[in-house]
């Protein structure tokens, strides 16, 4: 920098005005009132020390209006606004993950979200019977919904499927041993690994079998005094497949029986409609393990179910009471959002026509080819306004995620895209930037947009983030 810049420079930042001028002034003060005292000051503050280092780095002399207080408050103004936005935000998921776990799986169906607005703006009637007003338990609400919907005696709710597993098997076999087929240790999302939940639990683990067969033989020869609990884990996120053999649930059952024993099976997931019909023919289902006569059937609220995240446990009444007498539980309840948004959700099981429409998760799953074609249509033509963008669609394949239904892909379209002056990945972060957020696919030397995953309306979103970034 010459001298002359820097005695510019000085003389440019000597020139700022003060944060009292600032906020003292007329516009900042209708700011104030806005937006309160102590966030406007601080904004003001923060764009002040950045326009000094700003002046101090280049050393160029700022034109007068940058030295306006209008000019630093729409600074402050946008700072201020950027802290108060919300950090958990929407995101238009165009990846074609149906259960993409770090977008936060399930999408809530449109009942959940209406019901939490206008039933739980004020106080709620979250553990007190409306007829006797008597105390009562919190997930009473939907209790009786899980026992209609599985067929079982019981029914309780914790605060995801981990939390089930862990309680379950604390109540059900804490300080005794707990039969599992070696091929079901299972490790799922954020290390949560079955041996390792056991040990938290206090229950001690005996694996029998091998990685790929387990004859209810092994179950048998492994069953001693000590033995508290047989247990089947659903794979879940993986699959064993060639040579194989495992043990049935009812072969488990009937084992428990003859030895005096409780089965829990841990389906992770859980559906409580047949996907058959829509390829998906080995996801074990919830009524199938009750009627099979598991003990405790525990699986997650926001998988394949389509709600929020929660742990249910459906079984007979006196494992499923003790599990509720722990107290672990009251470490793992939920909260009256959820439990609304459960409720709603699992009201939408009743009336299974309506169910199809209005789940988003079943209704991605179960997208016709000529539903995903339109879609597809609508948003290649929308994009091929956006100047230099090129446009096209192709054929490819939706993943249902979130630890369900490993390797099962469902065909679908993609619109793919290159823009003629940008790479994929900064055009990808551009879209990750923007407001609303966009994910996409980078892959085949393209961004690819997968109609399958996004809601209405978000099509016209995509295309107008588009504009914008590439102007």
């Amino acid at each position: 920098m010459s001298p002359k810049g820097a005695s510019n420079a000085n003389d440019v930042r000597r020139r700022l005005p003060s944060v009292d001028q600032v906020v003292g002034s007329p516009a900042g003060q209708a700011m104030v009132r806005e937006h309160g005292r102590e966030p406007v000051v601080e904004g003001v503050r923060e764009e002040l020390g950045a326009l000094r280092a700003r002046l101090r780095g280049t050393g160029q002399a700022a034109s007068g209006k940058v030295l306006e207080p209008s000019s630093i408050l729409a600074g402050a103004l946008q700072r201020l606004q950027a802290r108060q936005a919300p950090k958990l935000c929407r995101v238009i998921n165009a990846t074609g993950v149906i259960l993409h776990t770090g977008l936060g799986r399930a999408v809530l169906p449109r009942t959940a979200l209406d019901t939490i607005a206008s039933e739980q703006a004020g106080y709620s009637l979250l553990e007190v019977d409306r007829d006797t007003g008597a105390r009562t338990i919190r997930e009473t609400h939907v209790v009786e919904l899980l026992k209609r919907l599985t067929g079982a005696e019981a029914a309780t709710v914790v605060n995801n499927n981990a939390g089930a597993t862990m309680i379950a098997l604390a109540t059900l076999a804490q300080s005794r041993e707990v039969i599992v087929s070696r091929g079901q240790l299972v490790e799922i999302g954020g290390s949560f690994r079955i041996p390792e939940v056991m040990e938290m639990s206090g229950a001690r683990l005996v694996e029998v079998g091998t990685t790929n067969k387990t004859y209810i033989q092994d179950y048998e020869r492994a069953i001693k005094p000590e033995t508290a609990l047989l247990l089947r884990v659903h794979t879940s996120n993986f699959r064993v497949i060639g040579f194989t053999a495992s043990a049935s649930l009812e072969e488990l059952v009937a084992l428990g029986r003859k030895h005096g024993l409780p089965v829990m099976d841990d389906l992770g997931s859980g559906v409580l409609v047949d996907l058959a019909p829509f390829g998906i023919l080995d996801e074990p289902g919830v009524v199938d393990s009750v009627k099979a006569g598991a003990d405790v059937v525990t699986f997650s609220g926001d998988k394949l179910l389509g709600g929020p995240q929660a742990g249910l446990l459906v079984g007979t009444s006196r494992w499923i009471g003790a599990i509720r007498k722990n107290p672990l539980f009251r470490a793992l309840r939920v909260d009256k959002l959820k439990l609304t948004a459960l409720e709603a959700t699992l009201k939408l099981y009743l009336d299974r026509d309506r169910l199809a429409r209005e789940l988003p998760t079943l209704a991605m799953i179960a997208m016709s080819p000529e539903e995903i074609e339109r879609r597809a249509l609508d948003l290649a033509a929308r994009l091929k306004s956006v100047p230099a963008l090129s446009v096209e669609i192709l054929d490819d394949a939706s993943e249902v995620g979130g630890g369900s239904v490993p390797a099962h892909m469902i065909p679908t379209k993609v619109v793919a895209v290159r823009h003629a002056r940008r790479s994929l990945e900064s055009l990808a972060a551009a879209l990750r930037a923007h407001t609303p957020c966009i994910f996409a696919r980078v892959q085949r030397e393209r961004v690819l947009f997968d109609v399958r995953t996004l809601l209405e309306g978000e099509g016209a979103e995509i295309a107008a983030a588009l504009v914008r970034i590439t102007a």
